[in-house]
């Protein structure tokens, strides 16, 4: 449950709000860290999770690189103290003013996905009198069997470059000037809970490993994406991922040698349970067919459940605090104007009421970093505590 006691003078939060749990993330912070210098394994966060600067600066505290998407990405992460040298550029599709700006931030490695992407890459490289650092993006056709909106590493995907391509994209690097081969990337989906997906990934990524040094290429680094899931349903059972059993699948399964610099990228694990979406019941109404309570947050807010059906726990914190123990069960839904604007259905809660304060717990992943004007709807409050 909730704590509402981490936030003095609740009943005049302004909401829809999001409330971070710093200690929290603190804690996950130095767990991920833990098993990183245990088995030697490197850690860029990924931006696309949460690019709150507070969230970003606490994480660039520790040391960690970045794993960015976009020409702002790169920036803020720099501007938030996360060292140029640590910084990684991926995106299936980075414009060329991105790619400049990229450069300009002092971005040193580039992910590339395509083999146009290489040629595009060689000629800004060489407008600027520069040699850009790249690593490519391997699809090592594995299915994680999460959701298909979250699947990245199959052929049916538009990520990474395919492995039938491997070949003519070593062939590019072996004449194209301004470029500076590295190394390997791949990344197979998010929310992903099976540790036997990420040794099957090491486990091509050896293959891949082995041609790219057959063709005479360095392999000095490899990325090894994120896509650790967390526990939605059970928030406060599981605050932190398995970290341990991530790095222990890829240290058993992974052919490293010597000098080799192995990275992984996670984001929603670092920050998915520090970050609740605080809510108000406008109305509780009763149709014949369901009920429904209709809160200030909606889908511009939190758009996940709306995108692709994820789920959250959800919590009637003034319920609890009425002593009630009736339940009813309702359809949890937003102020949009869409049909799709539903947090969940048939959601056993407390018998709640108007003005009840709701949270929707794990949101600290690909909430607020999704969230929109649409309706022309404020953005939400964010709070640290």
């Amino acid at each position: 449950m909730f704590n509402l006691e981490k936030i003095p003078g609740i009943d005049a939060l302004r909401t829809p709000c999001y409330v971070y749990d710093m200690g929290l993330l603190d804690s996950t912070i130095n767990a991920l860290r833990d098993s990183s210098v245990k088995y030697g394994i490197n850690v860029n966060y990924a931006l696309k999770a949460n690019s709150e600067p507070e969230i970003l600066r606490k994480i660039a505290s520790y040391g960690f690189g970045a794993d960015c998407v976009s020409g702002n990405e790169v920036s803020r992460a720099i501007e938030c103290g996360f060292p140029k040298s640590g910084v990684f550029y991926a995106g299936v599709g980075k414009t060329d003013r991105e790619i400049v700006q990229a450069l300009e931030c002092g971005s040193p490695f580039f992910v590339v996905e395509s083999l146009q992407e290489l040629e595009v890459l060689s000629s800004i490289a060489c407008s600027r009198a520069a040699e850009i650092n790249v690593l490519l993006r391997i699809n090592p056709e594995i299915d994680a069997h999460t959701h298909k909106f979250i699947t990245t590493g199959t052929s049916a995907n538009k990520f990474g470059i395919s492995v039938n391509d491997l070949d003519a994209a070593l062939n590019l690097l072996g004449r194209l000037p301004g470029l500076r081969m590295q190394g390997l990337h791949s990344h197979i989906g998010s929310q992903i809970t099976g540790m036997e997906f990420f040794s099957a990934q090491c486990e091509r990524m050896n293959l891949f490993i082995e041609k790219v040094r057959s063709a005479g290429f360095e392999c000095s680094m490899v990325s090894l994406g994120g896509g650790l899931g967390v526990d939605y349903d059970c928030p406060d059972t599981h605050p932190a991922p398995d970290f341990d059993g991530w790095f222990s699948a890829i240290d058993s399964s992974l052919n490293r040698t010597p000098g080799m610099k192995v990275f992984v990228e996670p984001g929603r694990s670092l920050v998915a349970q520090c970050g609740t979406l605080l809510s108000r019941v406008l109305f509780v109404k009763h149709n014949p067919a369901r009920n429904f309570l209709v809160l200030d947050a909606g889908m511009n807010n939190l758009m996940r459940p709306a995108l692709y059906g994820a789920r959250h726990s959800i919590e009637n914190l003034s319920a609890s605090g009425r002593g009630e123990s009736g339940f009813e069960k309702y359809d949890v839904v937003g102020p949009v104007c869409e049909s799709s604007d539903v947090f969940a259905g048939d959601c056993s809660l407390p018998v709640s009421l108007r003005g009840d304060i709701v949270a929707i717990r794990s949101a600290g992943a690909y909430g607020a970093t999704m969230s929109s004007r649409y309706n022309l709807k404020d953005l939400a409050e964010t709070l640290y505590v």
